[in-house]
Formats: structure tokens, sequence, C-alpha cells
């Protein structure tokens, strides 16, 4: 959310998913995490964890992403039911990359449309995500300078790389 933040202050239309089944929030233990069905709102979610431990989901930072996640967008939603079509979709893990490759390679591919799928590998924490949502911001205004994506992308990411330490990934995929 921090990259969809910077993206959106921007200028840039955004959309930002998540590929798993559910949403899931570190919970008082490792073995009870928080689950939430994709489309709660980020304020029910902010609720319920200020009634459930406050004090708990204050400290270990869960209050105030929430807090700063309902100010940029309702709900979280999920990529798999998301049909919005895109010229390049950003991840920022391995697993996140695969999951939005193998759903596109799934689905009927009518449009013809390419689109690439860039992974900038990012630590999920708080910290790394304000860090990387520089770099994934310097990356998008690369792209948007570009006289033709498909022919620069080779040369974008090159000099993303020298720039910024993330490693990444690349394909394209089709709508």
């Amino acid at each position: 959310m921090s990259a969809h933040a910077a993206l959106k202050d921007a200028g840039y239309l955004v959309t930002s998913c998540g590929t798993g089944s559910a949403v899931r929030l570190p919970g008082p233990s490792i073995d009870k995490p928080n689950i939430y069905a994709f489309g709660t709102p980020y304020e029910t979610m902010f609720q319920d964890l200020m009634k459930k431990d406050s004090r708990l989901y204050e400290a270990n930072g869960l209050l105030p992403m929430l807090d700063r996640n309902r100010h940029i967008k309702s709900a979280p939603e999920r990529w798999q039911e998301c049909r919005r079509v895109s010229d390049v979709v950003i991840t920022c893990e391995e697993r996140c990359f695969d999951s939005v490759c193998e759903d596109l390679l799934s689905r009927r591919q009518e449009l013809n449309r390419p689109v690439h799928v860039i992974n900038v590998e990012i630590k999920d924490n708080h910290e790394e995500a304000q860090k990387a949502a520089n770099a994934i911001l310097s990356l998008a205004e690369m792209i948007e300078q570009a006289r033709d994506i498909d022919e620069d992308m080779d040369e974008i990411l090159e000099k993303q790389q020298q720039c910024f330490a993330y490693p990444l990934l690349h394909t394209v995929a089709y709508y």
C-alpha cells in the first residue's frame, strides 16, 4: 500500500490487489491470525482489532497500517477477481508474481493485449515498503516516459537495477 499511495499521489491510476484466498493479518499468536475476506473495509478491520486488543495491535503496527490503508482505498481487492486491464502489473513478492502470472495464463486472453508483469522483491514490513515505494515510483516514471514500452523495457529494468538494489523479475503475459 505504500507504493499504491506514492503512485496515486504522483497522479497514476492505481489498482492494488492481493493474491491469496483471504486477507491474513498477524494475531495474538502465530497460529491465530486475523482473517478477513477480500472486500472487507479497512475501517471494519481497524475497528475489529481495536476491540480485540488495541494495545497489541498498536504496538505491532497493525492499527497504524490499517489507519493509513483506510485513507488510501476502502478495502483490499483480490487479483483473481479484478478484471481491470493494465499495461503494467508490479508485484512485491515472488509468490505474488507467480500467482499473477499463473492467473493471466489461465485467462482466455481474448484481448490479445500484452501486460508487463514486474516483481520488485521487498521484505514485507512497513519500513521496507516505504523505501521500496520510491523505487516503484521511479520505475513507473521510467515506464511512463518510454517511447515504446515493449522495446524499452529491458533498458528500463537495467537502469532500475542500477539505481535500486531490489531484485527484479519480469515477464510479458496477455489479457
